[in-house]
């Protein structure tokens, strides 16, 4: 990075996080505090109003803004298909803010980089198939729960779950706290703070119904930081399959969540899943049919041959 390229790069950093001392600069762009303090000199006698305080740091004088910056060829292709990724990904309010976005960079490129932008585009593709992206009410359900989120209000919603409860009923009332939304493993989760549970819990977008935002406001738990936070791996059940080579890259490819590692081999694949129990992995299994015989655990086995058994009763 040149001087020029460093000089532009501070402004930005001093744009978008207000203060920084010349010790995180200097860490931020790999140089000297003695570099940066000439860079900020150089700034100041440019114009750029860049206001010091011994012992805060550095910052912009209020109410100024950097001017229009170009983009090169890659960098505009970035931000082009970014926007394409949340028109498909997200809610139709911000597919729409996607298409503004889209257009706005495109008028600001200078005509030999909007050529060169339009040829790299053309070279890439998001396709949109089924399983892709939201449907429709999963869609809706983004968009309620995104203002919720924003306006720390309280939802409740009907939640399905994969396995009944001990009374044998899998859908249950929830009313949370929204946190933040994730997307993992292709699927969206809601992060939030249980009012049944009283903790944190995950619930899948797609299994959400009768969802309302409610009046109640919320405040987020102190000490949480959604931005840091993981989910507990509860996944304590290790899972061993034997592969059909002629299955074995449609196995690797189908990206399952549970899926820790795959060998391949010339007889046999082996592939090894860590689940919370057995049913997580039991419809998977069976999908295979005969190209998969699961290795261990013993209780996966028996649910196995207990659902090929209920099965031939049908037939």
């Amino acid at each position: 990075m040149n001087k020029t390229e460093r000089m532009l790069a501070i402004v930005i950093e001093l744009q978008r996080k207000g203060v920084l001392r010349a010790e995180d600069l200097a860490a931020k762009f790999e140089t000297s505090i003695r570099t940066i303090y000439r860079d900020v000199q150089a700034l100041s006698e440019a114009g750029v109003p860049v206001a010091g305080a011994p012992g805060v740091g550095y910052s912009l004088m209020e109410g100024y803004f950097l001017p229009p910056v170009s983009f090169t060829a890659e960098e505009a292709v970035a931000l082009l298909i970014g926007a394409d990724f949340v028109e498909m990904r997200l809610d139709a309010e911000y597919g729409a803010k996607a298409r503004a976005s889209q257009e706005k960079i495109e008028a600001i490129l200078p005509q030999n980089v909007r050529e060169e932008t339009a040829r790299f585009r053309s070279s890439i593709r998001l396709l949109n198939e089924q399983g892709s992206k939201m449907r429709g009410r999963e869609k809706e359900t983004f968009e309620q729960l995104r203002h919720a989120i924003l306006q720390k209000r309280k939802v409740r919603f009907r939640y399905s779950k994969s396995l009944p409860d001990s009374d044998g009923d899998r859908h249950n009332e929830r009313t949370v706290d929204p946190y933040g939304l994730v997307l993992s493993q292709g699927v969206w989760m809601l992060v939030a703070f249980c009012g049944l549970r009283h903790a944190i819990r995950h619930f899948r977008l797609s299994r959400m119904n009768e969802l309302a935002v409610l009046e109640d406001s919320f405040q987020v738990s102190p000490g949480f930081q959604f931005r840091n936070h993981r989910a507990a791996d509860d996944r304590n059940v290790t899972v061993r399959l034997s592969v059909d080579p002629s299955i074995a890259d449609r196995i690797q490819e189908s990206d399952n969540f549970y899926m820790e590692s795959f060998e391949p081999g010339e007889e046999r694949g082996l592939a090894t899943f860590r689940v919370r129990r057995v049913e997580d992995l039991l419809q998977w299994t069976l999908g295979w049919g005969a190209a998969v015989r699961v290795l261990e655990p013993e209780s996966l086995r028996e649910r196995v041959r207990e659902e090929i058994q209920n099965m031939l009763e049908h037939y």
